[in-house]
């Protein structure tokens, strides 16, 4: 995977495509170290499935328990001449360099966090280790969407 790249979690799209959360819960970007692959069996933010992945430390810095909160489920998902696209209604996410922030992040997580298992939706490769003492980390979401889903013609 090359840095910046976003993998789909293969059970959280059939997870989605089955009704599994509802209009009102929270999408977040939470920080990790541990190594995600997109056929790992229920995987899920910290705890709830049957792979976890380990959350950076939070400190006292600008990075906190959870990650950041993107939007709700039914604010990310529109659809528009039979394209539909998930995608935060922001246009990245920032954590600023701060002395007390996580030193070690290599993966993001974007996960339903109103989920009760924490279900990971997908991961973003962030290319190395960052260090969040030393600068800024921000992720800057693809115009298009974060994904598209087309009908085939």
């Amino acid at each position: 995977m090359a840095a910046g790249a976003i993998e789909w979690f293969e059970e959280a799209m059939e997870y989605m495509l089955d009704g599994g959360w509802e209009a009102a819960d929270s999408i977040k970007l939470g920080l990790t170290s541990s190594t995600p692959a997109a056929a790992d069996a229920v995987p899920a933010f910290v705890s709830g499935g049957t792979t976890n992945y380990t959350e950076v430390t939070p400190a006292t810095g600008n990075y906190t328990a959870g990650g950041e909160v993107l939007d709700t489920w039914t604010n990310m998902v529109t659809e528009v001449n039979a394209i539909v696209t998930i995608d935060d209604t922001g246009p990245s996410v920032s954590w600023l360099q701060n002395a007390s922030n996580p030193t070690n992040a290599r993966w993001g997580i974007i996960y339903n966090s109103t989920d009760t298992a924490q279900r990971a939706l997908a991961y973003i490769d962030l290319g190395a280790v960052i260090d969040m003492t030393a600068g800024d980390l921000t992720i800057t979401w693809n115009a298009s969407g974060i994904a598209t889903i087309t009908k085939a013609p």
